[in-house]
């Protein structure tokens, strides 16, 4: 019995870490707000070393549009700009000399679109995550040896339940996110 709640709670936990997932790919894709989700995964050479822009700079959102970004050392101010020219997230930094200032333009349709695009992507990505995991949790209880077939069944019952689950919290994650995005 002990094996089964183990296959069980592994399958929710695979499930649970693919919905994490669907959630920071979400972030990073911009809804005509600024945030500093956007700028979060920009990797800035800081004293020979890789390192997240977080960590050598504050970063804030002064308004909607606006990302605000200032370095703790002066002497980087360089690097972070170089590095968000490098990320292609599509900004041009401005430098007055103690901040980098993101102007975060309004989406055009066609950009909507190709967002909401993009997060149905990342849905569609998320929900076969969540289907590997029913498989996986599949196998592993035909692997099991001294089990009765109804009790293999039940728990086959479970992990689809959870399975569909997770896909509609899949589906219901990218209506918002759609809404989101082309909310003008």
């Amino acid at each position: 019995m002990e094996e089964l709640d183990l296959i069980v709670e592994s399958v929710q936990q695979d499930m649970e870490a693919a919905i994490k997932h669907l959630d920071h790919a979400f972030q990073r894709i911009r809804a005509g707000r600024a945030s500093t989700a956007m700028v979060q995964d920009v990797m800035v050479e800081y004293y020979g070393a890789m390192t997240p822009i977080n960590q050598v700079a504050n970063v804030s959102i002064p308004d909607a549009m606006t990302i605000s970004i200032q370095p703790w050392d002066a002497k980087a101010i360089n690097d972070i700009e170089k590095a968000i020219i490098n990320s292609n997230l599509g900004f041009a930094p401005s430098n007055n000399g103690v901040n980098i200032i993101l102007n975060v333009p309004p989406l055009t349709e066609e950009r909507r679109k190709e967002l909401a695009k993009q997060a149905k992507s990342e849905t569609e990505d998320t929900k076969i995550v969540v289907r590997n995991a029913r498989q996986n949790g599949l196998k592993e209880l035909k692997k099991l040896d001294g089990v009765s077939e109804d009790l293999i069944k039940g728990i086959e019952g479970d992990i689809q339940v959870l399975t569909d689950k997770y896909v509609k919290t899949c589906d219901d994650h990218l209506k918002v996110k759609e809404a989101e995005i082309m909310k003008v």
